[in-house]
């Protein structure tokens, strides 16, 4: 017995860490040990290498852990995607978002939505100006009336008096294409971007209020031309009120009424028209209101990423995309734990694609549709149709035109709003139901998004209906 226990110990003893040979070649001991024959200087100037390496180390690792506390915030915040064509209403439907769930949203950015308003305003101007050019050019000196410079009321043509109005309204159209290039400076092209274009998260507001403020007050050495306020002659501001008659002349004159009916232009129809509003826009005193930033136009290249935090705690991301073909390939990184998809559709049953005359908008906007129905990606997310632009529709409808005339399949049906909008949400509805990967339901709701007060009260209906589907995958409800 008494052998076997010194043969025990012996063992133990063999296998002891006090008898364990030091590893000589340990390349990571290596890196930490000091090298041979090392000075005072040099092993402080070590100490504080390893010391920096340290705080590096530290502040990496805080980083990842930061990174990661947020994109578990984020993974549990509710996440809504803005879909449609371009022109659909996405950005209106977005600042009606703002202003419903984050009323003092716009309350800094006044500056910036008046100079937008103003540029709108121009560019309705702008357009006007470009058909009475053509008209013009087609009609000749044969039009042009007497001495007096004015077209009788009988005349279908444009006269000198229409000529000369255009000639002192050709300025507004320089200050517009000015902006238009510092806010959109890389690849500016007026022929392919012809109104004001912005790039998501390009820093586009603090460049126009930059360039705002620089009109206002001009910095030290402005050499441009001042009036006796301290505003620049090239501020738009002063330009418009000093324009202001001309417009009003030139947009509620009988003869270009006429032009613009023979040519189907409906200027009101565009987005951004703010034509009816002259009075009150091209003053020295306008201030926008919530109804003219809504109503404003925008066009945004990419992707904008929105948050707002609502006051029961719960955290929203909403996604606007631009919806011209090119843009739509960039919408596929945000289809992924998306919850919410609203997806505008107008009833533009007689109009077409601006990137492509061939395509109608109608048609397209049911495309887009069926793709994001089928979608795999997107088979958990409530989809909710928005079927804008209504007001656009019943004055449409009151024209007198038809819808049977661009969508065959409409037959005999009654022409008027409320069997229209009955038809196409049918279909729409039926794509749904039959493409979905999955059941769910179908939501839709009729919408003019320059209705400001309507539009919102969807959308606080839209926002419980989504914070309840939310909450009910998180198994909280």
């Amino acid at each position: 017995m008494a052998q076997t226990k010194s043969h025990s110990r012996s063992s133990l003893d063999r296998f002891s860490p006090i008898n364990l040979k030091p590893v000589q070649d340990d390349a990571w001991s290596n890196i930490f040990k000091p090298p041979l024959n090392e000075s005072v200087e040099e092993k402080q100037d070590r100490i504080a290498r390893q010391q920096e390496a340290q705080r590096v180390s530290r502040e990496i690792d805080e980083g990842i852990l930061e990174s990661k506390k947020l994109f578990d915030k984020k993974k549990k915040a509710i996440k809504v995607l803005l879909l449609g064509q371009a022109e659909s209403g996405k950005s209106t439907m977005l600042r009606n978002f703002q202003l419903a769930f984050c009323p003092t949203y716009f309350h800094g950015e006044a500056l910036i939505w008046k100079t937008i308003i103003q540029l709108n305003l121009i560019g309705s101007v702008k357009k006007l100006l470009s058909i009475v050019e053509d008209e013009l050019e087609i009609s000749g000196p044969r039009s042009r009336s007497p001495s007096t410079g004015s077209s009788s009321s009988s005349s279908s043509s444009l006269s000198d008096h229409h000529r000369r109005t255009r000639m002192r309204l050709l300025p507004l159209l320089s200050m517009e294409t000015n902006l238009t290039r510092q806010l959109l400076p890389e690849h500016y092209d007026p022929s392919r971007t012809p109104e004001i274009c912005v790039r998501a998260g390009s820093g586009w507001k603090t460049v126009l209020e930059k360039v705002t403020l620089e009109r206002r007050v001009p910095s030290t050495g402005q050499r441009r031309p001042m009036t006796n306020d301290g505003r620049s002659k090239d501020d738009p501001t002063l330009v418009l009120a000093a324009s202001k008659n001309d417009i009003i002349s030139l947009w509620e004159d009988e003869i270009v009424r006429q032009v613009l009916k023979r040519r189907g232009v409906r200027l009101e129809d565009s987005p951004g028209f703010f034509l009816n509003d002259t009075v009150r826009i091209a003053t020295v005193d306008y201030e926008p209101t919530e109804a003219d930033i809504v109503r404003a136009r925008l066009r945004t290249f990419g992707v904008e990423e929105h948050r707002f935090l609502q006051d029961n705690g719960s955290e929203w991301y909403i996604y606007d995309v631009g919806g011209s073909r090119s843009m739509r390939p960039q919408w596929v990184p945000y289809f992924d734990d998306v919850q919410a998809i609203i997806f505008l559709a107008p009833l533009s049953f007689n109009q077409v694609l601006d990137e492509d005359r061939q395509v109608n908008r109608l048609e397209d906007s049911i495309y887009l549709w069926k793709e994001v129905c089928t979608n795999p990606l997107l088979s958990r997310a409530n989809i909710i149709l928005f079927l804008n632009k209504m007001d656009i529709l019943q004055k449409t409808l009151a024209a007198g035109i038809k819808v049977v005339t661009y969508v065959p399949s409409y037959g005999s049906t009654p022409n008027d709003v409320e069997n229209v909008t009955k038809y196409f949400k049918e279909k729409f509805r039926a794509y749904h139901k039959r493409l979905s990967p999955r059941p769910r339901t179908f939501f839709c709701h009729e919408t003019s998004a320059i209705d400001t007060k309507a539009t919102q009260a969807v959308l606080a209906g839209v926002r419980d209906g989504i914070l309840r589907h939310h909450l009910e995958e998180l198994n909280v409800i």
